[in-house]
């Protein structure tokens, strides 16, 4: 199979200020997935689709590809990433003709290689037209709480509030680091299947706001100390 890897990385992050090259334990927080996704030999280039010139050069020092800059409507605080890895298919289609488009977050710095290549086994062994990186929800949402106005809770599905954990349903979310999309998908060819796989809980977290980060920087250290998959 052909494919492509690409890094969605708007220049405005608004809560972390650029958050996609900030110094994250000594490289800037883009090189992460660059250098797992280059290191799994998956795909023919990495592409960093990005509106900022910045952090294109820093993409290309750590061998990512920027061979275009995205239009700045699709790098405001309301465009989709699927919109995005098609505007960045549309464009590459013609030169690398990939079978699959695998998006990566620029803000995965725990994310590794063999996930990458095991998601992807799994996704040549299917039928599915996208795959979706998930993992667990630590606690049954069969048993979450909602508020009301004046502050009292009530369980959300009150059928379930008796029932034992382990007699629930395993919930799955999606935990942000990458995706699979067939060129069929992309095109609009076919309905979508998808399958997911699933990481490890101690390599997600969202970096959103700088408690996030300072969180996401004693998690690598100590995933990296203890040598954990």
């Amino acid at each position: 199979m052909k494919n492509i890897a690409v890094i969605p990385a708007r220049g405005g992050s608004k809560r972390i200020p650029r958050k996609n090259i900030k110094d994250f334990n000594g490289k800037p927080l883009i090189a992460y997935p660059i250098i797992q996704a280059l290191k799994s030999n998956l795909f023919d280039d990495v592409i960093v689709s990005t509106d900022d010139e910045q952090i294109a050069a820093i993409s290309e020092e750590y061998g990512a590809k920027v061979p275009f800059l995205r239009d700045k409507t699709l790098a405001d605080d309301f465009t989709g990433t699927f919109a995005v890895v098609k505007d960045a298919y549309n464009r590459l289609k013609e030169e690398y003709s990939p079978d699959t488009v695998c998006c990566i977050y620029a803000t995965a710095p725990l994310l590794c290689d063999n996930h990458l290549i095991n998601a992807y086994s799994d996704f040549e062994k299917s039928e599915a037209k996208s795959l979706i990186s998930v993992c667990e929800f630590p606690f049954p949402i069969q048993r979450a709480f909602i508020m009301d106005n004046e502050g009292f809770i009530s369980y959300r599905e009150p059928q379930y509030a008796m029932t034992r954990s382990q007699d629930l349903a395993k919930c799955y979310q999606d935990c942000g680091l990458f995706y699979i999309y067939s060129s069929e998908l992309l095109e609009g060819k076919c309905e979508d299947k998808a399958i997911c796989y699933q990481m490890p809980r101690h390599r997600v977290i969202d970096i959103d706001t700088p408690e996030d980060w300072d969180l996401a920087r004693a998690l690598y250290n100590a995933v990296n100390s203890l040598k954990l998959d």
